[in-house]
């Protein structure tokens, strides 16, 4: 697949570890407003715009997104943010003291979201879609990077590590203790040499980020649609062409596409990621006991097993259960093996046997998506979290972290995971390379 270098706009230097941020999507509201108390240079005040504004604000309206805008602009007029003069690729390495992961920061084609040669693994919801979309607009920029994953390339893998020799760009440890470090590639001869190697990957899959994925998507489908109908127009009327929007349309460096052609996507080995559970809370026990509970998941085929401490499962088919105070281990009797994996790559993910087991037909979640009694616990959250969200009157369950393995097996098969199935970790941070479309 083709990657792209491009000229991004990112901190200076010395207010970088000021700026990153995690992802939108990681905080609530009330979360976001939290982190950026007295933080007016991190990211976040621009990608949750809201947080400029009082509680009752509609975090949605028009107003809300312009503030992201009026920000933005006044970060780059006041020096905060620098824009490159030339096209770039960078290297981006997250480390924490158990795992360590460095990744391609580039573009790649539009086309190749939308012809499957990037290939996504769950649904979006129209609603969370739209949030995006209004923000990349009201930007003109991608501002959170796509996480990809491509299984390695040799030749790939030598000229990360040549770069890597080098001195940074950026490195710092963030306030989650995350170690970050950017490299930039900008030598015409490397950064082509780069891309011929990439050329040599034949597709990539999305690790996290299916919404930002969706959202640039659509902008940049809706933008060639308004320079295809401006060049229409002014070709019938025997004038020069203009980009999306009425403007001279921006190429991207190198690849002699508009900006809008291309999304931000930072793509890292799948054999360097970290996976983490995502658990399930459920609100309610749908009128049972807690003891009345265990016993219909045992009618459902699952070995229930008191335990005295919280269950973290180690392998597929194992299940924790937290109700009422107490924990149960819960297993199927004998492992999933790889080939009904293979077999039935949706079916058999235990996301999926939770789901069609216990939370469908006992607890009355049929479209997990869409019911606001369940919430899912991302696994860094740890059990604690579990236990105060279910309270009393509610459940929670554990599981096995979904494979990256997994993961491409569905996303190979065409198919999708049931909704968050993965967790990976650590996250991006947002706000260190934004791309102007």
């Amino acid at each position: 697949m083709d990657i792209y270098p491009f000229a991004a706009v990112r901190p200076a230097r010395e207010v970088a570890a000021q700026v990153a941020a995690l992802p939108y999507d990681v905080f609530d509201r009330a979360e976001a407003a939290r982190a950026v108390e007295g933080r007016p240079l991190s990211f976040l005040n621009i990608d949750r715009p809201e947080t400029q504004f009082s509680p009752e604000q509609d975090m949605y309206a028009p107003e809300v997104y312009a503030k992201a805008r009026e920000l933005f602009d006044a970060r780059l007029a006041d020096g905060t943010f620098v824009e490159e003069d030339s096209p770039c690729f960078y290297l981006y390495r997250l480390a924490t003291d158990a795992a360590e992961q460095t990744g391609i920061v580039a573009c790649c084609r539009l086309d190749d979201y939308v012809d499957g040669v990037v290939k996504r693994h769950e649904n979006t919801r129209e609603d969370k879609e739209l949030d995006r979309i209004r923000h990349i607009d009201a930007l003109d920029a991608q501002t959170g990077p796509i996480f990809l994953t491509y299984r390695g390339n040799g030749r790939v893998d030598r000229l990360v590590r040549r770069t890597t020799l080098c001195a940074p760009l950026y490195d710092f440890e963030d306030a989650e203790g995350v170690h970050q470090t950017v490299w930039r590639i900008s030598e015409p001869d490397e950064v082509e040499a780069l891309a011929q190697a990439f050329a040599q990957v034949p597709c990539a899959y999305i690790a996290d980020g299916h919404h930002r994925a969706a959202s640039a998507v659509k902008v940049g489908l809706a933008r060639r649609a308004a320079a295809e109908r401006e060049a229409s127009a002014a070709e019938a009327a025997g004038e020069a062409g203009t980009g999306a929007g009425g403007e001279t349309a921006t190429a991207l460096p190198g690849a002699g596409l508009p900006a809008y052609e291309t999304v931000l996507s930072v793509l890292f080995p799948a054999r360097e990621l970290t996976v983490l559970p995502y658990n399930r809370v459920v609100a309610d026990r749908a009128g049972l006991s807690p003891e009345e509970l265990v016993a219909a998941v045992e009618q459902a085929g699952f070995v229930a097993e008191r335990a005295e401490r919280p269950v973290e499962p180690e392998e597929r088919g194992v299940f924790g259960l937290f109700a009422g105070g107490e924990w149960w281990r819960l297993s199927l009797g004998g492992k999933l093996t790889d080939e009904a994996l293979a077999a039935d790559p949706v079916e058999a993910l235990d996301a999926s046997i939770l789901q069609r087991r216990v939370l469908g037909p006992i607890l009355g979640i049929e479209d997990p998506r869409l019911e606001a009694r369940i919430s899912f616990v991302g696994g860094i959250r740890g059990t604690a979290e579990l236990e105060r969200r279910a309270g009393a009157d509610g459940c929670a369950f554990t599981l096995h972290a979904t494979s990256v393995d997994e993961l491409m097996l569905v996303a190979d098969a065409g198919l999708l995971m049931p909704p968050k199935s993965t967790w990976f970790e650590p996250k991006l941070r947002s706000g260190l390379l934004i791309h102007r479309i």
